[in-house]
């Protein structure tokens, strides 16, 4: 029998009723949740996931100086295996804006880590520069899908009231990444016979983790709903608020009725276009904008003070040893800029944060440019380190909050995009310009790239503190 047309239209929004409604109660009973040692494990193993990130990113600057000398490498070459992962994770952020928001958040979690590992195995027996390259890029592929679900996963299991701390803690896993990195590179890379073939298979150990977590790490339950898997989502937060009333020994607050939870307004993303022009939609377009040049700002300046750090303070007339001892003092300082720039998210708000940390690290850019000595490039790259990996906590928190949960992994991953080519174009152009540049050139042109950032996020941020994820894109 046919069914009538308003028979029909009467269906459909019955439909959507029902999912907007349980949107509504899920996306509530996840933000009233206390937080407790229930959502730190969740952060725990998203945080170690963007550690390993850090640490495949930080590992090529000791790797660098070493396998130069091992295959004679010539200063492109140089130049594109300091950009190889960064090359890979292009790639990698390209895929999870087209499939983070279609496959779900945590299968691409646990797949990328373990495909991550494997090139990273592999890569500890290249034969060749041209081989080591190629598995460098493999890895990158890996770890641009992993990092840039990681944010959109977090955000949405975040409170209110912790999610600056929550998802900006990124930050500082990540940084401990580099710390990590440095740690291999002065203790293994150049003390051990084979030492950066090691390092590899060290860096090497996500599957292990990725085997441990396959059981019990949730979907995210919003993007379930954003699916229409209404009893599944319903499932994994009537767990989650088991276990914390279990943590807690205390029945839940109540929904805090100051928050707006209207459900996303474009719940029913058809096809991959669709996802990709809701970017572009009226609304969307200025903080798409902003996002992006963030960004690129962000990860120029980032990856071109770090790659590289170690070369410039053996230009600066360090040793191998010594330019590898102060990495290692550099890269601890830039973990601890996430702690002030969370705490300063949460009472300032996003926006204000970053504008706050770049500008620090603009005048700690100024003042490595023209330091006189040892002391004063280990004070000002102190500075410069804190200052920008600070900044990355409120960015890693304002990316996802913008974006209504359908196209939030789309979002994240096209901004990862103009992220990935800053990074991969950092170490090429600071690489073939560094001899005209000389060293203050480097850090004055890094200074100038923090600008453009500074006024981008001035005159287009918007605030996000204290809202649900659903006021914020509603």
């Amino acid at each position: 029998m046919a069914v009538s047309s308003s028979s029909q239209s009467s269906s459909d929004t019955h439909d959507d009723g029902r999912a907007a409604a349980a949107y509504a109660e899920v996306a509530a009973r996840l933000d009233r949740l206390p937080f407790t040692s229930v959502q730190r494990g969740i952060l725990l193993k998203g945080g170690l996931t963007t550690t390993f990130d850090g640490l495949d990113n930080g590992i090529v600057s000791f790797l660098l100086p070493i396998v130069t000398g091992v295959f004679s490498l010539s200063g492109v070459e140089q130049g594109f295996l300091g950009s190889s992962s960064l090359i890979g994770a292009f790639a990698g952020a390209i895929a999870v804006s087209f499939i983070g928001d279609r496959t779900g958040r945590r299968n691409l979690l646990l797949y990328s880590m373990a495909f991550y590992s494997a090139a990273m195995i592999v890569g500890a027996v290249s034969p060749d520069g041209a081989f080591l390259i190629v598995t460098r890029v493999a890895a990158g592929v890996a770890i641009g899908i992993n990092v840039n679900i990681i944010i959109p996963y977090l955000a949405e299991f975040a409170p209110v009231k912790q999610r600056g701390h929550f998802v900006g803690s990124l930050a500082g896993f990540f940084g401990f990444g580099f710390v990590l990195a440095a740690l291999i590179g002065y203790f293994v890379i150049q003390t051990m016979d084979q030492g950066w073939r090691i390092a590899q298979l060290i860096v090497g150990l996500p599957i292990i983790l990725a085997v441990l977590w396959r059981r019990n790490l949730p979907e995210s339950p919003r993007y379930l709903l954003s699916k229409g898997r209404i009893d599944e989502a319903r499932a994994i937060i009537d767990d989650l608020e088991a276990k914390v009333c279990r943590v807690t020994g205390k029945d839940l607050p109540p929904v805090d009725a100051d928050v707006r939870y209207e459900p996303d307004k474009h719940l029913s993303m058809r096809s991959v276009l669709e996802q990709f022009a809701a970017l572009w939609r009226p609304k969307m377009l200025r903080q798409t904008i902003l996002i992006w040049v963030l960004w690129f700002c962000f990860s120029f300046a980032y990856y071109g003070f770090l790659v590289f750090l170690p070369t410039l303070l053996v230009d600066k007339g360090l040793t191998i040893s010594e330019s590898f001892g102060y990495s290692i003092v550099i890269e601890v300082a830039q973990v601890l800029g996430y702690y002030p720039a969370a705490v300063l998210s949460e009472r300032l708000d996003r926006k204000w944060s970053i504008v706050v940390f770049l500008a620090a690290s603009a005048l700690s850019a100024v003042g490595l440019a023209f330091a006189g000595g040892n002391v004063q490039v280990l004070i000002f790259g102190i500075a410069l380190a804190f200052f920008l990996n600070g900044a990355y906590a409120p960015l890693y928190t304002y990316t996802p909050e913008v974006y209504p949960t359908p196209i939030r992994a789309t979002g994240v991953g096209a901004s990862a995009v103009f992220s990935r080519v800053g990074a991969a174009l950092a170490p090429i152009i600071m690489g073939a310009t560094y001899t005209s540049l000389k060293f203050s050139g480097v850090f004055l042109t890094l200074c100038a790239v923090i600008a453009v950032a500074v006024v981008a996020v001035v005159t287009m941020g918007v605030s996000t503190r204290r809202r649900s994820l659903e006021e914020i894109a509603g």
